[in-house]
This record gives C-alpha cells, structure tokens and sequence, in this order.
C-alpha cells in the first residue's frame, strides 16, 4: 500500500489533488482512497489531505500518520507541520519551493531521506496562467513515486479534466499542459 499525506493552505489545491489522485487511480483499478483534514478555517489557513492506493481493497480508515510520501504544496508549512515526521524508510518528500536544496535541508532539520524540490508555481504560472501549483505537484508525485504508469496517468487525469471542466476547454488545456511539463522536467 502507497500512504500519502499532503501538506497545503487552504486554496492551493491540496485537496483536491488528493482526490484527483483518487479518482484516477480509481479508474486504473485500484483501491483508493482520498480525504482531507482541516477545521473551520478559511482560506490560506493549513490543511492536510491524504491518499492511501493499493492492490488490494483497503481496510484502514485512519489519517496517514507513517506515509511513503510527503507533498508540501506550501513550504511556509515545513517547519511548523513538522512535514517528516513519521516518514517511511525509502519514502520521500516533495516540496513546492523557489529555495535552493540546502535551503530546504536546513528546514527539514534532521531528515536525511529523499527529498524532491520543485517549482510548482513556476510550471503553473507558465501553461496555466496563475499560480495553481496542485497539478504541477501531483504530477511530479505519479512521476516520482512511481504510482502508476505516466501514460496511463495522463490519459486517466485527462479524463477527470474533461468531466470536470467539460465546459472550459482553456482549464482543460492549461492543466494538462502543466501535467505533461512537470512530467517532463521533475527527474524520478
């Protein structure tokens, strides 16, 4: 079983890559879950969602607290949601971030494992016009986790697109833009 926590505010995203997640390896056939955890706040408040993805059907109905991944969407939230707490060996962390890797390693304090830094607002801002850096990171994710098989995840994602935003083609073209970038620039 694949257990993945994200870490965000509210309005970036974090919950519903999540569930954009869930809904596609749903439809490649697995067993999936996606949920989110957040008070009543509102926006720009931090909010943590979660995905568990397996083979098999999933008998756990918890938060994610030992995940194989981290996704900071928010690197303001590194420190204070303690984001490596609780990671599995051989897991790794992704995270939203203009700053350099040692920057991010000073922030992570102790953790010695894997860690990804991506420039999601970079990748969004270009394909999608606005700084919407959820698709960037789930993108880069599927990619480095290995969760599925990117053709297979491109398609499946397209399909969510086009369910969801039947009506907005430039949505539709601007996301997928940025999937197939990110894909494309993140190393696994």
């Amino acid at each position: 079983m694949i257990e993945i926590r994200w870490h965000g505010r509210g309005g970036q995203g974090a919950k519903t890559a999540a569930l954009l997640l869930a809904d596609v390896a749903f439809e490649t056939g697995r067993y999936v879950q996606g949920f989110p955890e957040y008070g009543p706040e509102r926006m720009g408040a931090p909010i943590t969602a979660y995905n568990r993805i397996d083979e098999d059907p999933i008998r756990v109905h918890s938060n994610i607290y030992d995940p194989n991944f981290v996704v900071v969407i928010d690197d303001t939230l590194i420190e204070p949601a303690q984001v490596a707490k609780g990671i599995k060996d051989g897991g790794a962390i992704l995270i939203n971030s203009k700053k350099s890797r040692d920057e991010i390693q000073a922030l992570l304090g102790d953790y010695q494992g894997r860690f990804t830094v991506i420039d999601a607002e970079k990748i969004s801002v270009a394909t999608i016009g606005k700084n919407f850096p959820n698709i960037p990171m789930l993108s880069a994710l599927v990619k480095i986790a290995g969760i599925m098989d990117e053709t297979e995840f491109v398609s499946g994602i397209e399909a969510s697109f086009h369910h969801k935003f039947s009506s907005k083609p430039e949505v539709i073209a601007g996301n997928m833009a940025a999937v197939k970038l990110t894909l494309q620039e993140v190393n696994a």
